[in-house]
């Protein structure tokens, strides 16, 4: 990745009404770089955002584009443009005629628009559609029209908030390949905001988790996965199972009554930590040959595997596995050391990863009632 740093916060806070949505963030964006802004609605991603973008000014705390403060810059004179999810285009325009806009203000001779709009067309895979009526054009090609309209300029950033909200999600797959070929083609820095983990896991460089105002973690999607830094970013991430324990020692932790190895250390002696073994990590074997055991509650067929939810020690574990199980059988499970991730205590700790209230229903109910801040 380019390690030349382009937009930079120090320090950034953000109230309205008297309600904290940003509290003190410290950030930098490279030059090349897809970095996603990933959480729940209301923890402040699409504020930082509208920042950068200049629609909202920090109450304290500075903006950076390339090492010089730009806090009262008004948006036109910064070298960034966005995509909204309601993808604002004129009504009134076709579609060449959208995308040449931003170069009709600035008086671009018509050869050299023509020359851009035809190169942008082709970037989205809309060649042939420039006479169009954009009210008639389906959700995915308004939304290269929008894509398109917002790179002409050639801006440094393209800043997107959750511009694949508004599509099913045969086409959100589609377009999150398009969107992350078009980054790699023109080399922009891309700033998206979503609350939906596997977009962000599938497109970004680099994944910035937030809850609460505060940034929670920053790194490859990888690294989100795999070490998550507390129990929100664990949950939110993927299923996990976050359970209580103790770090005996040095790569060795206790919990749900059994000693494990593990492979973290640096801990202190007998300090309570909270555990995370994601649900594909634990093998299903016969009770005798188990670590632990427990009572099958229920079984899900998901297509590649099983969802099966099991009570361990009181606590309801899930558990992926291409073998069947029947509900109210007894098995025992297997966790192999590199299946442990040991995290600290937090404010989020006990708030999850127990799979007791879990439905399929509730999850979904929860991506519809969703309203970003």
């Amino acid at each position: 990745m380019n390690e030349k740093k382009i937009i930079e916060l120090k320090g950034v806070s953000k109230s309205f009404d008297g309600e904290l949505i940003l509290d003190n963030i410290d950030l930098k964006i490279y030059e090349k770089e897809f970095m996603t802004l990933l959480g729940p609605s209301g923890c402040g991603k699409t504020t930082t955002l509208r920042i950068i973008a200049g629609f909202v000014t920090p109450d304290c705390g500075e903006l950076l584009f390339d090492g010089e403060k730009i806090n009262d810059v008004p948006p036109y004179k910064r070298s960034v443009n966005t995509v909204f999810q309601k993808y604002a285009l004129f009504p009134h325009l076709n579609v060449y005629e959208n995308i040449a806009f931003a170069l009709r203000l600035k008086k671009t001779p018509e050869e050299e628009i023509y020359e851009r709009v035809e190169e942008m067309l082709t970037m989205v895979n809309l060649r042939g559609f420039e006479k169009r009526d954009v009210n008639l054009l389906s959700g995915g090609q308004q939304q290269r029209v929008a894509i398109a309209r917002a790179l002409i300029n050639k801006p440094r950033v393209l800043l997107l908030d959750e511009p694949l909200g508004a599509l099913d999600l045969k086409l959100r797959k589609d377009m999150q390949n398009e969107l992350k070929n078009i980054q790699r083609k023109t080399g922009i820095t891309f700033i998206y905001v979503t609350h939906d983990q596997e977009e962000a896991l599938s497109m970004s460089d680099t994944v910035v988790v937030m809850a609460n105002g505060k940034i929670q973690q920053i790194g490859s999607p990888t690294d989100i996965y795999n070490e998550p830094e507390n129990a929100f970013v664990a949950d939110f991430i993927g299923e996990s199972n976050i359970i209580d324990g103790v770090m005996l020692d040095d790569f060795k932790v206790r919990f749900s009554g059994h000693e494990f190895v593990c492979l973290d250390k640096g801990f202190g002696k007998s300090e309570p930590v909270d555990v995370v073994v994601r649900p594909e990590d634990v093998d299903v074997v016969p009770v005798e040959k188990g670590m632990l055991s427990g009572i099958v509650d229920s079984v899900t067929f998901k297509g590649v595997h099983y969802e099966i939810i099991v009570t361990i020690n009181k606590f309801k574990w899930m558990i992926q596995s291409t073998d069947y199980v029947a509900p109210g059988q007894k098995i025992g499970i297997y966790v192999e050391p590199d299946a442990i991730h040991i995290m600290k205590k937090s404010e989020f700790s006990g708030m999850f990863g127990d799979y007791s209230s879990f439905s399929d229903e509730l999850e979904h109910l929860s991506d519809v009632t969703e309203e970003e801040e």
